[in-house]
């Protein structure tokens, strides 16, 4: 599926996922043991490593990402339908409209892909900076898994404009820029773009929450 086909059994699945959002009523033990794996088996071994650059990448797509779905979120509560759902039975637990935290959790992690950057920022690739040919190429890679996706009960488009193109372009491009171009940056520069996404976040989150429009 390219892109999205207003279906009325795409806008059912989209209601659904619309009226499960932070509902208990799949929740296992899986949320746990995926939560851990992450902490444990990413994030410590990173730190203890002392791989600040690619944590800063990582938690630099991650911030993006939660304002895109926040973003998402709102677009649902205005025009009734979001750009892209998860359906609840896909999952044990929908923070957003549009994410699972399965599905966040992969995104928490998607950063640490700038290991396979080349040691020299200012290297080409075809011409172009690898930093920004390497986000692309990501960005591709995603964006093609997500037409499997949305082929699946999992993952819902509605609109029939929204789709693998699109996707590509506003969503999966600054996710992965964020991280790659972030990576090589001074502290000081990665320490205030965190504290600016996360920061944001945060005050949209429990702003929002709260007065029910996310």
């Amino acid at each position: 599926m390219l892109f999205g086909d207003g279906s009325a059994a795409a806008m059912a699945a989209a209601d659904a996922a619309k009226a499960a959002v932070r509902s208990v009523e799949n929740f296992d033990w899986t949320f746990i043991a995926l939560l851990a794996l992450v902490v444990n088996g990413v994030y410590l071994v990173q730190i203890q490593k002392k791989n600040w650059n690619g944590i800063a990448a990582a938690l630099a797509l991650y911030g993006v990402h939660w304002l895109y779905e926040i973003a998402n979120a709102v677009i649902a509560h205005v025009t009734g339908y979001a750009l892209w759902h998860v359906s609840p039975e896909s999952t044990t637990f929908i923070l957003l409209v549009g994410v699972s935290w399965e599905l966040s959790l992969m995104f928490s992690t998607a950063g640490f892909m700038v290991h396979i950057l080349p040691e020299d920022k200012d290297a080409k690739i075809f011409g172009i900076n690898n930093r920004i040919f390497g986000a692309v190429a990501a960005a591709l890679f995603f964006s093609v898994f997500e037409i499997f996706l949305a082929s699946t009960p999992a993952f819902i488009w509605v609109y029939k404009w929204w789709g693998m193109l699109p996707v590509f372009i506003t969503t999966y491009i600054p996710f992965f820029l964020a991280a790659f171009l972030i990576y090589d940056k001074p502290r000081n520069t990665q320490k205030k773009f965190l504290g600016i996404v996360w920061g944001l976040v945060a005050v949209l989150l429990v702003t929002l929450i709260p007065l029910g429009v996310i």
